[in-house]
């Protein structure tokens, strides 16, 4: 069975992700994380959809039944598992969430005792154990050798310390009006707590989750509301977080969002700049836009390109010892900081280089016009090899000849095909994205 995809294993709960499922999958993770076993513990996390309750007890019982200690915190953000995971000496770390998508699906993302999200060799393996019937069954131990669980719900202060400490000692955000939209996810009580006790004029919305209201019309993909209220209240900036918060989108003074290519650029060259700059480059995904290498390279930046996905950009970053990335989505890569996307380090990051700028934030963060670029997604039934669809090469070809630079990809989360298409001419950036929705709908 195929469980994993770009970033963890993800689906409807109670249907993809149902109980019994999920209690296979905690016995298959705990096996292969004994064989390396060092402390007997693992923890587990989640955001707060009504769905979470069931999958942490599924995950529970499962992981107790093959012999592993489980500490439970609660609704946390995603970067607070990857960090806590190490900082508590765990064997492996656990958060249960869907990220942006809507409270009918549910996921779960797997970190090893170093907060590093799991490799496509780790994933396989884990699958492997799973379809093992046989080797399940002997692992269940009985006896003394039972794990046990414990709730624990004061770790929330170690990973506020962490954030707040990554945040320049010589700047505050005293008088800066900040909107903050926490998506009613995994950060409605961290964010909050952080931004305050830096010293900032703080609105926030959507900090009241109820189970079925998680990135529901707010948040990092709904952005538009925030935008509205960062006027009316004549705030610095906005700032939208994802339901896990590994994700950031801001908004400016003029209630305009400030796309996630433009953000890497800003912060690339502003840690330049503070000569914090690992390896003279920043890691980016197939999917930036090249106005941004462009960009970067006017400042002897080198932009390196990964596959979609954080932990892809997070591979390349220390296969080449650089400390900075992201993807124009708001997954954004401080490795000094944080072991994955942090929605709060990212914009704690951004606040300061908007404070050392002395600009507004329109100004600050808008440093390079985008290239026209044109994205879209569709359903498929079937995920059909890309090189096993006729015609394709072609096509890409003659996209290349025209100068149009294009990605064809299948998600790795959902039942779609991602297609992006950019140059340097709008109109037939347009045209060349028309007849390419077109030749995938026939061809598959």
């Amino acid at each position: 069975m195929k469980l994993f995809g770009t970033d963890g294993i993800r689906g409807k709960a109670g249907e993809f992700l149902d109980a019994n499922t999920v209690l296979k999958l905690a016995q298959a993770v705990g096996i292969y994380f004994k064989k390396h076993s060092k402390t007997k513990k693992i923890l587990v996390g989640k955001d707060t959809r009504r769905s979470g309750y069931m999958i942490e007890n599924a995950l529970v019982s499962g992981l107790i039944s093959v012999g592993y200690d489980v500490i439970q915190i609660g609704p946390m953000p995603t970067p607070a598992i990857a960090y806590l995971t190490q900082s508590m000496r765990c064997d492996a770390g656990i958060m249960i969430s869907a990220s942006h998508n809507s409270y009918e699906d549910n996921g779960i993302k797997f970190f090893n005792s170093q907060g590093n999200k799991l490799s496509k060799k780790c994933e396989k393996e884990i699958e492997s154990i799973f379809s093992n019937e046989p080797l399940i069954k002997k692992e269940q131990v009985t006896d003394k050798n039972i794990g046990f669980s414990k709730r624990i719900d004061d770790v929330i202060g170690r990973y506020i310390v962490a954030i707040k400490s990554s945040f320049p000692k010589d700047l505050s955000l005293q008088n800066f009006r900040i909107v903050l939209d926490c998506a009613n996810g995994a950060a409605y009580k961290v964010a909050p707590t952080i931004f305050e006790e830096l010293g900032a004029d703080l609105i926030t919305i959507n900090d009241k989750p109820d189970g079925f209201n998680i990135n529901d019309n707010c948040g990092a993909l709904y952005p538009e509301a925030l935008g509205k209220l960062v006027q009316e209240y004549r705030a610095d900036i906005g700032i939208a977080l994802d339901g896990d918060a590994d994700r950031l989108v801001v908004v400016d003074e003029e209630g305009n969002k400030i796309h996630g290519d433009k953000l890497l650029g800003a912060l690339s060259v502003y840690l330049k700049n503070e000569n914090i700059l690992k390896g003279k480059a920043c890691v980016s995904t197939v999917m930036s836009n090249k106005a941004l290498e462009d960009y970067l390279n006017t400042f002897d930046i080198d932009l390196k390109r990964s596959d979609v996905g954080d932990k892809y950009v997070l591979e390349i970053m220390n296969k080449l010892d650089i400390n900075f990335g992201g993807e124009q989505s708001g997954h954004i890569i401080f490795s000094d900081i944080s072991k994955t996307g942090d929605g709060l380090a990212s914009a704690l990051q951004v606040l300061a280089l908007v404070i050392k700028s002395g600009k507004k934030v329109s100004e600050a963060l808008n440093v390079f016009d985008l290239y026209p670029q044109e994205q879209y997604s569709m359903k498929v039934i079937e995920k059909v090899p890309l090189d096993a669809i006729k015609g394709l090469k072609e096509l890409q070809d003659k996209f290349k000849k025209n100068n149009l630079r294009e990605n064809i990809r299948y998600s790795g989360t959902e039942n779609k095909i991602r297609l992006l298409i950019e140059g340097k001419d709008k109109v037939e950036v347009k045209n060349a994205m028309i007849k390419l929705i077109d030749f995938i709908k026939q061809a598959i």
